[in-house]
């Protein structure tokens, strides 16, 4: 069986939606992108976006998708999209079980 790319954990998907209404989008699809660079090789970009035929499409609770283009697929699959509510560097996370290092500030990591 398939790893999956990604999966969307409730609060997560959750908080997208909020962010979508927020900017008024009918249509919450978040774009989750691996861009190298960084202290350690590797960060996210996670913006609002349209699919692409090629993408991965994620359906998450509350009507949210998440689409990862190919290449990003398979540096982030079996990954899951979090909420961290922390004060301090809370927000949406991507949790990556591939990711063998992370710059101390936490915007990077390395596979």
């Amino acid at each position: 069986m398939a790893t999956a790319v990604l999966t969307v954990t409730d609060k997560a998907a959750r908080k997208v939606a909020t962010l979508a209404t927020k900017e008024g989008r009918s249509q919450p699809v978040l774009r989750i992108r691996v861009l190298t660079g960084g202290c350690s090789g590797f960060s996210y970009q996670l913006a609002f976006d349209d699919a692409a035929p090629q993408d991965h499409i994620v359906e998450g609770g509350a009507g949210v998708r998440i689409v990862v283009d190919p290449e990003s697929a398979r540096i982030i699959r079996g990954s899951t999209l979090d909420l961290d509510e922390n004060l301090m560097g809370g927000g949406l996370k991507v949790r990556n079980p591939q990711a063998i290092g992370e710059c101390a500030c936490g915007e990077s990591f390395s596979i």
